[in-house]
């Protein structure tokens, strides 16, 4: 079973929906026995905790437009326990910084089958999370590769299979959805025939009303056929007019979704393309791998900016422990954003680059002052590691 993940803006109710603060009538009240709540902080005094820190560490007020809290829908198995839900905030917080002080796990909503009458349960928690960033007070900045984390993160600890990813991921999902609602339309497209020739079929007979005259031959009473017919008309135009009715909303929605696939597929024409002239083209190939190589950069400066914050006082004299120290966050940033060691070696074969790096690490700040000419030791002692 797949599960995933998608955080959004916490809405004003959530409180009231995730804890059973009110009766809703899409739930079953049986099965809300078996939903688990786990709760830090409300949402409202989660927020002026936040409101003020940011204030705080800024000396400005928090952006109107920001989005401090947020709420998390993810999908679980029957058997999914609340501890496993606390291991996954957990390891958010201790990779992406995401706190989460709410978890609402709920067994009580789903959907009746149309056509088998079977209840189809809809496993999920959802997970109310602190996006602020307490260095800086304000939110939190997530790249790509940080949200495609996530959903590792919740595959790992949930032991389920982790969701479909990329443009040829989703373009399967939507061309299944559309196979799915073309069958639905094929249903009510029969459904809808049947309504139109049902009244002239055999069980129109049933609508005639036949009566012994006092001579005893059977004849139609004309008035209470009629009225018969009426009735059935009536009933079969209210089914029929339901049925278009929704035979018109699945037709709207699967022009929706090939208009999705349309957009997928030349998105996934132009990756393509962009691969190609990748391959073909060394000038393209080489601003592509120097722009990738700017951003591992700007990520490592970062790293390295956050180990000084860490640890303000350690001993950075000795060069083989400033060595060892930026292997650590090297192999830190590797892991994390999955960055193979291949684009390490090449930035620190760049020896004014490792100067100003191993300078920033040393130093905090990119002046060089220590001699150029002792790097490139540092830099074949890296590489041989990395």
């Amino acid at each position: 079973m797949k599960t995933s993940i998608n955080f959004k803006a916490v809405k004003s109710d959530s409180e009231t929906h995730n804890f059973r603060k009110k009766t809703f009538d899409y739930i079953r009240k049986d099965l809300t026995p078996k939903n688990e709540y786990w709760m830090e902080q409300k949402i409202a005094n989660r927020i002026q905790k936040i409101e003020a820190y940011c204030k705080e560490k800024s000396g400005r007020k928090l952006q109107k437009n920001a989005m401090p809290v947020r709420e998390a829908v993810v999908v679980i198995k029957e058997d999914t326990t609340m501890l496993e839900l606390q291991n996954l905030a957990k390891r958010l917080e201790e990779e992406l910084n995401i706190r989460v002080f709410q978890i609402a796990i709920h067994k009580d909503e789903g959907h009746t089958d149309k056509d088998t009458k079977d209840w189809k349960p809809n496993y999920h928690a959802h997970l109310v999370a602190d996006w602020q960033d307490l260095k800086t007070g304000k939110t939190l900045k997530h790249q790509s590769f940080h949200y495609s984390k996530m959903q590792d993160l919740t595959a790992e600890c949930l032991h389920m299979e982790r969701g479909i990813t990329g443009s040829k991921g989703r373009l399967e999902a939507i061309e299944f959805k559309i196979q799915e609602k073309e069958e639905e339309l094929k249903v009510l497209e029969e459904r809808y025939d049947l309504m139109k020739t049902e009244i002239g079929s055999a069980k129109s007979e049933e609508l005639i009303v036949k009566e012994n005259d006092f001579l005893g031959f059977k004849k139609i009473k004309t008035d209470k056929t009629i009225a018969n017919y009426e009735k059935a008309l009536r009933t079969y135009k209210s089914t029929i007019l339901k049925n278009k009715t929704e035979l018109d909303s699945k037709s709207k929605r699967i022009t929706e979704l090939n208009t999705k696939v349309d957009d997928l597929q030349k998105q996934v024409h132009l990756f393509k393309n962009k691969n190609a002239v990748l391959l073909s083209s060394p000038t393209v190939f080489a601003l592509e791998k120097k722009k990738y190589l700017d951003s591992v950069i700007h990520t490592l400066q970062k790293e390295i900016k956050f180990a000084r914050f860490r640890s303000p006082n350690l001993d950075r004299t000795n060069r083989q422990k400033l060595i060892k120290e930026m292997e650590k966050i090297a192999q830190k940033i590797s892991q994390e954003n999955m960055i193979p060691f291949s684009a390490f070696n090449e930035i620190f074969k760049d020896n004014e680059m490792a100067v100003q790096l191993f300078s920033l690490l040393q130093f905090g700040n990119n002046s060089t002052n220590y001699e150029a000419e002792d790097i490139p030791i540092q830099n074949k002692r890296k590489r041989k590691r990395l």
